[in-house]
């Protein structure tokens, strides 16, 4: 099946409707600021945001840093500016992005977990070194790793917002557990003025041991 990554293109309006902001959101990057605060060698008040999406992380995590953020989708890039206009963005691929300046930390959220192969999944971590300062951070937090995903996960997350109401059903699936891919399909359920069209959705992820991680 061919990938579509919808959500960052026709569909991208939708994400806004996808997890609370200052919720869900806020208790992740209340996480990741905590991580960074008890290991970071250094002062630490820039951070950089690869594969920002929307910026909901930016929103929470620029209470405590100046954040950047980088993004390959202009539609999502165009939400985390309304949302975060005090903000930077940099619209580029996180393979190969080279901003020519450094952080004291870097975060790459569920984004990595675009790199659907190991070449990209070096490269992206190599992006990533090459934009920290000496005895900066990075936080990686894939949504998963070979060892915790779960076959065949269905999750929904019903939203409501200006009359248009939403079930967002999304599958994890891996034909292969051989290989370091996996599956993620969504099914959108959208009713605006009583109508319902479904939209659907097919993501080509990747999936490493938690020793590739540390390893990289």
């Amino acid at each position: 099946m061919q990938d579509t990554c919808r959500l960052y293109t026709d569909l991208a309006w939708l994400w806004p409707m996808w997890g609370d902001a200052a919720t869900e959101y806020a208790h992740y990057c209340q996480h990741v600021t905590g991580l960074i605060r008890q290991h970071a060698r250094r002062p630490t008040t820039t951070l950089l945001d690869i594969g920002c999406g929307g910026g909901k992380n930016v929103l929470n995590l620029k209470r405590h840093f100046q954040v950047t953020g980088v993004d390959l989708s202009a539609a999502m890039l165009a939400q985390a500016k309304e949302l975060n206009p005090e903000c930077t963005f940099v619209q580029d691929d996180m393979r190969t992005c080279r901003l020519g300046r450094a952080f004291d930390a870097v975060l790459m959220d569920d984004a990595i977990s675009h790199m659907s192969c190991r070449t990209d999944f070096v490269a992206a971590f190599r992006t990533a070194h090459a934009h920290l300062n000496p005895g900066g951070i990075l936080v990686a937090t894939p949504d998963v790793t070979t060892e915790t995903l779960q076959q065949n996960k269905t999750t929904t997350t019903p939203s409501t917002r200006d009359g248009v109401d939403v079930l967002f059903i999304e599958n994890v699936y891996d034909p292969d557990p051989t290989d370091e891919q996996y599956e993620t399909t969504i099914l959108y359920l959208i009713r605006e003025h009583g109508r319902l069209r479904i939209e659907t959705d097919h993501w080509t992820m990747g999936v490493f041991f938690l020793d590739m991680w540390r390893r990289v």
